[in-house]
C-alpha cells in the first residue's frame, strides 16, 4: 500500500450515517463503504476525546499508555503510529486537524533536546508532523486574542477581531441577535459564518491542498475534524436538513431513569444528563448534530473527487472513524463518557484498493474490532513488519479481514472509563474514593460486562436487548456468563504490554536452549563435555 489517509470524525455517532440506518443522506461515506468494509462492532478503548485518540495513536489500551482523561500527558516513553511507521516504513504521518493530545513537557525537557529538534516536535505532537494542529474549542475570555491558524484564515475573510473562533461557532436568532454557539438554543439557527469559511470546509481544503503538493510520495495523513463535537451550530443550508418531528425516538425507558445504580444515577442527574434529555432541547440540538454530520459528508466528498484527479484513490487505503459518539437525550444521559453503544461502538469504514481486498469491497464485519487495530493495521498495509512492534502495539491488524480471513474466535473488546474527572462526580455518594470513580467496559460480541468500582456491576445481552435498556447481572441465568466475563477481564489486565523495551519475539530468541551459555552464563551444567555440546567451548 503506497498511501494511507486517516480520516477521524470527533464525537460521530455510527447511526448518523445512512450507511448505518441514519436518517440523513451521506453518499460520500456511503459510497466509501461500498469500496470497502464497514465493521459494525468497532469499539473505542476510552469513552472521550483524550484517553480514546491516545489508545488509537498508540494501538495500545488505557490501562498501557496512562492517559485516562482529555489533559492528561502522554508519556514520553510511549511510542505512537507516527514512530512505528517512520521506523518501519519510513513515513511520518502528517496530522491536520485535531488530537487533544496533552504532551509531558516535564518528561521532554529531561531529554535535553533543542527546541528545534524535530524529535522533540514529534513527542510533543503525538507522534505526527504538525503540519496543521487545530483542535478548535478555542472559546477565550471576550477581548482577548486567540491565536490560531484557524482565526488568521477567519481574519483574512473579513471576521477581523480578536477571536474570530467565537463567531463562527455562533449565530444570531430571531431577532437578529449575536447568540453564543455554546448556548445549546442557538442550534436552531445557522452559523453566521458561511459553509466555504467552516472549520470542516478549512479543514478539508488543508487537506486537499497538502496532498496535492505531494505529487508521487509517499504519505500517511491524519485528516481529524472537530465536528460533529458541540458547540452544535452549523452553517446554511445544514441547519435545517432535518424537522424534529422526524428524529427517532430516544432510545431509553423509564426504569433507566429510576435507577439507584450511583453511577448511572449520577450521570443522569448532572447538569448535561439532564438537560439534553430534556424534550425540547433534544429537538432542537439533533437536527444541528446530523447537519453537522452531512456537512462533513459534503466535503469528504470534494476530497475523494480530488484523490480521484490526482489518481491516487488506487494506491491509497481510506479509513473513516470516530472517537466516540454523542448520547444526545438516550439513556436519559448527554455528550460522552460511559459505555453504551451511542459512544462506545463507532463507526469504522475501511477501503483497500489492492486487488486482494475486492472479496469483500461493499461488506460489513460483525466481528469485534478495536481503535488500537488501526496502528497495527496501518502498519502492515504499508509494508512494515510487525513482529517488531508486538511488544508495544496491543491491537491486531484489519488487513486480514479486509482480505477477506476470519477475525479470531475470541475477539473482544475493553473499554475503559474514569468518571472521577466530570461534574457527575459531585453526584456520587459523598467521599468516595477518587481510585474507585472509575470502570471498565468488555464486550465479547454478545454481552458486555461493566466492573464498576462504585456500585454494582453491570450485564447487557446486546442479542436479546440490543437497546441496552435492562441489567442482568443479578439475573441467576447468567451467573456463568458474569463469571466468565469477569475472568476475561482480569485475564485481559494480566496480558498488559508493560515491558515495552524488547520485542516478544527478541525475548523467545534469548531463551532458546543454549542461549545463555553462548552468552557467557554456565547455568546447570555438570562437566565441559555438557557445556561444549551448547557451543560453550571456550569456557574449556
Amino acid at each position: 500500500m503506497r498511501n494511507v489517509l486517516f480520516i477521524m470524525c470527533d464525537q460521530l455517532r455510527a447511526d448518523a450515517l445512512g450507511c448505518c440506518g441514519g436518517i440523513i443522506d451521506t453518499p460520500n461515506i456511503d459510497a466509501l463503504a461500498g469500496r470497502g468494509v464497514r465493521f459494525t462492532n468497532a469499539y473505542v478503548q476510552g469513552a472521550v476525546c483524550g484517553s480514546s485518540r491516545m489508545s488509537t495513536y498508540t494501538g495500545r489500551y488505557v490501562a498501557s499508555h496512562g492517559v485516562r482523561y482529555n489533559r492528561i500527558p502522554l508519556d514520553v516513553g510511549q511510542r505512537t503510529l507516527g514512530d512505528h511507521l517512520d521506523e518501519l516504513v519510513g513515513v511520518r504521518p502528517t496530522l491536520i486537524g485535531k488530537t487533544h493530545m496533552a504532551a509531558d513537557t516535564a518528561g521532554i525537557e529531561r531529554m535535553g533536546l533543542d527546541r528545534d529538534d524535530p524529535r522533540r516536535i514529534y513527542l510533543a505532537e503525538c507522534g505526527f508532523a504538525p503540519d496543521l494542529r487545530h483542535d478548535g474549542l478555542a472559546p477565550g475570555k471576550t477581548g482577548d486574542r486567540v491565536d490560531l491558524p484557524y482565526n488568521d484564515f477567519l481574519r483574512q475573510n473579513g471576521f477581523d477581531e480578536p477571536n474570530p473562533w467565537r463567531t463562527a461557532n455562533s449565530v444570531r436568532d430571531a431577532n437578529g441577535e449575536f447568540v453564543s454557539g455554546w448556548l445549546l438554543r442557538s442550534s436552531a439557527h445557522p452559523a453566521i459564518v458561511p459553509d466555504e469559511l467552516s472549520e470542516t470546509a478549512w479543514l478539508t481544503d488543508q487537506a486537499i491542498d497538502w496532498i496535492t503538493d505531494k505529487g508521487d510520495d509517499r504519505w500517511c495523513v491524519h485528516l481529524s475534524y472537530i465536528k460533529p463535537h458541540w458547540p452544535y451550530v452549523v452553517s446554511e443550508p445544514y441547519h435545517q436538513l432535518v424537522d424534529p418531528l422526524d428524529l427517532p425516538a430516544p432510545n431509553r425507558s423509564d426504569a433507566e431513569l429510576d435507577t439507584d445504580h450511583p453511577v448511572l444515577r449520577a450521570f443522569r442527574r448532572g447538569r448535561l444528563g439532564s438537560t439534553m434529555s430534556t424534550d425540547h432541547v433534544r429537538r432542537t440540538v439533533y437536527p444541528a448534530y446530523l447537519g453537522l454530520v452531512a456537512q462533513i459528508d459534503f466535503h469528504l466528498g470534494r476530497l475523494f473527487a480530488e484523490l480521484d484527479r490526482l489518481g491516487r484513490s488506487d494506491d491509497t487505503m481510506i479509513v473513516l472513524t470516530s472517537d466516540h459518539g454523542d448520547y444526545l437525550g438516550d439513556h436519559w444521559m448527554g455528550d460522552k463518557d460511559w459505555f453504551h453503544d451511542e459512544i462506545v461502538n463507532v463507526p469504522l469504514l475501511i477501503a483497500d484498493p489492492r486487488p486482494a481486498a475486492d472479496s469483500t469491497r461493499g461488506s460489513t464485519n460483525a466481528a469485534v474490532a478495536e481503535a488500537i487495530d488501526l496502528a497495527p493495521t496501518f502498519v502492515e498495509a504499508m509494508g512494515g513488519d510487525l513482529r517488531s512492534t508486538d511488544h508495544w502495539l496491543e491491537g491486531t491488524s484489519l488487513v486480514p479481514r479486509l482480505h477477506g480471513v476470519h477475525a479470531p474466535a475470541d475477539a473482544v473488546a475493553v473499554c475503559e472509563e474514569d468518571f472521577g474527572y466530570l461534574e457527575m462526580s459531585e453526584h456520587l455518594p459523598v467521599n468516595t474514593p477518587v481510585a474507585e470513580q472509575r470502570a471498565t467496559m468488555l464486550f465479547d460480541g454478545r454481552h458486555k460486562y461493566i466492573l464498576c468500582e462504585t456500585g454494582p456491576n453491570l450485564l447487557y445481552d446486546l442479542q436479546d436487548d440490543p437497546d441496552e435498556l435492562v441489567d442482568r447481572a443479578g439475573d441467576p441465568s447468567l451467573a456463568t456468563v458474569v463469571r466468565d466475563l469477569r475472568e476475561q477481564l482480569f485475564t485481559w489486565y494480566r496480558r498488559r504490554a508493560n515491558e515495552t523495551t524488547t520485542a516478544v519475539v527478541h525475548r523467545h530468541e534469548h531463551h532458546t536452549e543454549g542461549s545463555v551459555a553462548k552468552a557467557g552464563v554456565f547455568i546447570g551444567y555438570w562437566d565441559e563435555d555438557d557445556a561444549a555440546r551448547d557451543g560453550a567451548s571456550h569456557l574449556l
